[in-house]
């Protein structure tokens, strides 16, 4: 196994196309064995295999600084910087957490837990960079469901004012947790079926030079890609075509309900979790259901994550124009139930405790 003499980055950069391609397969057959165990972030970490592998192949990190937006698909970075064992290993499952943490490795930068935080903590180290005269690439992995995010926004907004080396890959694989919702993604659509060519382009209009990459999932061609903006003197957002959930059948075929996993049966799909009784989340889908139904003044709204209160696809196409998914803006979401209510509507918002702190400042 090429995985096993893994310690660093450096330790893949003699390896040639089709060996990278064996060690894909073999980081992604660590992946399953993990995760249907302990469970975790799949569809986003299958995906974003041959990128990573394509990334330390080409970079130099931990010089080159790489900052992944939420960090849920940063389990390749993880076993090809020193963490392998953590995947490998049963003993070792929990050695690690599941996202970037400085304090397990110098190739990570910031604790991330959530999202759209990646190009403005790049644009902090451009800065600094810059300030001190100094030469590494920075690079900001975002995908597209991040994008919808506030920060975000902000962040490629300033990106362009760096005027120096600036690297954002956004790893388009059309879905957030759920369907991407948006105008922002009608384009990011018009982009790939255009192959990156049409007139319209979001990120162009932000005065950032762009490159598209169709094959996303593909080694060789990733590595042409970074080769050629590596220690470029502008800002670039590199546009890549994923799949999420790549490699694994299921995930591929329902990645919804693969973007987070429990423990499973790695030969089928199917949970080994069993849990009886009420389910909360359905009970909310239900005492919501009825209420929009008996009054069309009722609007149940979410931030990308519809199926904490159980509103599956079925559910959400039932609701139709009374059910609202703002994407990741849980502060465009309190300001906009703030309007509805003061228009006389009856808006709900859900989302998870941990993504509140998002709201803090429409609640005050």
């Amino acid at each position: 196994m090429y995985i096993e003499k893994v310690n660093s980055p450096k330790d893949i950069k003699n390896l040639n196309i089709e060996e990278l391609k064996v060690l894909a397969g073999e980081i992604r057959e660590a992946l399953l064995k993990k995760l249907s165990v302990k469970g975790g972030h799949f569809g986003p970490n299958f995906g974003f295999v041959e990128a990573t592998i394509a990334l330390h192949y080409v970079f130099e990190s931990p010089k080159d600084k790489i900052v992944y937006d939420v960090s849920h698909q940063s389990y390749t970075h993880k076993m090809l910087t020193g963490r392998k064992d953590a995947f490998l290993y049963p003993e070792h499952y929990y050695d690690v957490s599941g996202y970037t943490n400085p304090e397990e490795s110098e190739h990570d930068f910031f604790n991330i837990g959530h999202t759209s935080t990646a190009v403005s903590l790049a644009c902090g180290l451009a800065k600094a960079r810059d300030l001190k005269g100094d030469k590494e690439n920075i690079i900001a992995v975002v995908g597209d469901g991040s994008l919808s995010g506030g920060e975000a926004l902000e962040g490629i907004d300033f990106a362009s004012e760096l005027e120096s080396n600036f690297i954002i890959i956004v790893n388009d694989n059309d879905m957030s947790i759920a369907e991407n919702h948006g105008g922002l993604y009608h384009n990011l659509r018009q982009l790939r079926e255009s192959k990156g060519s049409t007139p319209c382009n979001f990120f162009k209009a932000m005065n950032l030079d762009y490159l598209y990459v169709d094959e996303g999932n593909d080694i060789a061609t990733l590595i042409q890609a970074f080769e050629q903006v590596k220690d470029s003197e502008k800002p670039i957002v590199i546009h890549i075509n994923t799949e999420k959930g790549k490699g694994y059948k299921p995930a591929e075929e329902q990645k919804e309900n693969w973007h987070w996993c429990m423990p499973f049966d790695a030969e089928t799909g199917k949970s080994t979790v069993t849990s009886e009784g009420e389910d909360y989340s359905t009970l909310t889908c239900e005492f919501l259901m009825d209420k929009m139904k008996k009054d069309k003044r009722v609007v149940t709204m979410v931030a990308a994550v519809p199926t904490n209160i159980g509103f599956t696809e079925e559910k959400r196409k039932e609701a139709r124009k009374q059910f609202i998914d703002v994407g990741i803006a849980e502060e465009h979401a309190i300001a906009m139930a703030s309007g509805i209510a003061a228009n006389g509507g009856k808006p709900v918002f859900a989302t998870h405790s941990s993504f509140l702190q998002r709201t803090y400042d429409q609640l005050s």
